[in-house]
């Protein structure tokens, strides 16, 4: 290979809309007998989640600004057993459990990529892990350099504007992408796979105040449980539901955000189609596995209940002539911007840089660095995480906790407006340059990558 490079597989991550090879009975199934798995089947294309997500947010805010007081009111609604520690408000519910379901299907893909994806090859997996590395440290240091450098600064909210919404980023890419290269989503995918395990890793490590450890090794034995049975064809949902709940409702007493758990439960299903096939006393199919299963039943879940939801009950910040100003010179909301639509570019971009110029991996065949700077900005549309965080690090009442929701919005919006142009002028530059009529236009965003000899 050539100096200057950057290696990204050809090949994307296996796509999880698409039906398995065989797989049990489809959760929406069993509602009605018409159109359900139409349903299903929309709920699982890479639009369809960032349009609900989009519809829970304008929802919350248009309630929490025409009734402020009704939307309180349903927010802080007690629901659960005090006995059990588990009475939690309506909020609370969404963000500790339908969100838990979300990070199920994060488990799964994980898993999926970890072992079969693109993660599994070292060789393939520097450069998006580099690249969301890069894309967290950035925004995390404009942030700190904001608030540590102005009076009323919270240094703790530093992990908000590190995060990359998946579902808004990869919907954004469905919208604009015709004409670009297949490798540019796969480069996304994998970048934002790999940046939502390090906020995984954050939450657990910077924004967990108390532990207690005999829930917490509770917990870890019902995870334990709960691979073995699906490694030992122990698949019944009237098994493996209860004790996935039971590990969350441990992890939450334990004083870790029980969202967590079902990080955790999804990383230990099998996820290559032969340790699957052997769980089930089955040939070896090359296109079956347990985890690509269960994401494909359970992504409908996440995003057409779980992620909406959680959005209705954390987007929900009023929008006044006082929080806005509020917001332009809290040091808070000025990091959240900066990091998002500044410092993620800016370290995705950068470090992808870095490694081209200093070690010897290439570009995938076709993406140019016009596209990666698009990637770069579409990776600053940090929602569902970044509002998470917001929610963790600060207080309900301090100001702080309405002005990062209301920068995580607003920078957001920018992101996804600048982040989408750029790849729909990408987009229309390379169909026109495949157009034999039309004459090739320069390329204003950079050269393509030199490519590497034919043999290395």
């Amino acid at each position: 290979m050539r100096r200057g490079t950057v290696t990204t597989s050809p090949n994307p991550p296996s796509d999880p809309t698409r039906p398995p090879a065989r797989r049990g009975p489809d959760l929406f199934a069993r509602l009605t007998p018409g159109g359900e798995r139409n349903l299903a089947d929309t709920l699982r294309g890479e639009r369809a989640g960032g349009v609900l997500l989009l519809v829970g947010t304008l929802v919350a805010l248009v309630w929490a600004n025409v009734w402020p007081d009704a939307y309180a009111s349903v927010s802080h609604t007690v629901v659960g057993p005090h006995a059990l520690h588990l009475d939690l408000t309506l909020a609370q519910w969404a963000t500790d459990g339908l969100l838990a379901v979300f990070f199920f299907v994060v488990g799964l893909e994980l898993a999926r990529e970890l072992t079969v994806g693109e993660l599994r090859h070292p060789a393939t997996a520097v450069v998006p892990i580099v690249a969301a590395v890069g894309g967290m440290v950035a925004p995390a240091l404009l942030y700190l350099a904001v608030n540590l450098s102005r009076d009323g600064g919270a240094p703790e909210g530093w992990a908000v504007p590190t995060a990359t919404d998946i579902a808004f980023a990869v919907a954004v890419l469905a919208l604009v992408g015709r004409g670009l290269p297949v490798a540019l989503r796969a480069f996304l995918l994998t970048l934002a796979v790999v940046d939502d395990l390090l906020a995984i890793l954050v939450i657990g490590t910077f924004y967990t105040d108390s532990l207690a450890w005999l829930p917490l090794v509770g917990a870890v034995g019902c995870v334990v449980v709960f691979a073995v049975l699906v490694r030992r064809r122990r698949t019944s949902a009237w098994l493996l539901v209860p004790l996935g709940v039971l590990a969350w409702a441990l992890l939450h007493a334990s004083g870790v955000h029980a969202t967590l758990a079902g990080v955790a439960l999804g990383l230990v299903v099998p996820a290559s189609p032969a340790a699957t096939a052997r769980a089930h006393g089955l040939p070896d199919d090359p296109e079956q596995s347990l985890a690509e299963r269960w994401e494909h039943v359970w992504r409908p879940v996440s995003a057409g209940v779980a992620v909406p939801v959680f959005a209705l009950f954390a987007a929900g910040v009023t929008i006044s002539s006082d929080v806005v100003r509020g917001a332009l010179s809290d040091p808070v909301a000025q990091g959240v911007a900066l990091g998002l639509v500044v410092g993620k570019p800016l370290g995705i971009v950068g470090v992808t840089w870095l490694v081209a110029t200093f070690t010897r991996a290439r570009l995938a065949p076709g993406l140019r660095w016009g596209d990666v700077i698009g990637v770069g900005l579409v990776g600053g549309i940090g929602f569902t995480v970044s509002l998470l965080i917001a929610e963790l690090a600060f207080d309900e009442g301090s100001g702080h906790d309405e002005h990062a929701v209301l920068a995580v919005l607003a920078a957001s919006l920018v992101a996804a407006l600048v982040g989408g142009t750029v790849l729909a002028a990408r987009g229309r530059r390379l169909r026109a340059s495949t157009d034999p009529t039309t004459p090739h236009p320069a390329d204003p965003a950079g050269t393509e990558a030199p490519a590497s000899p034919p043999n290395g």
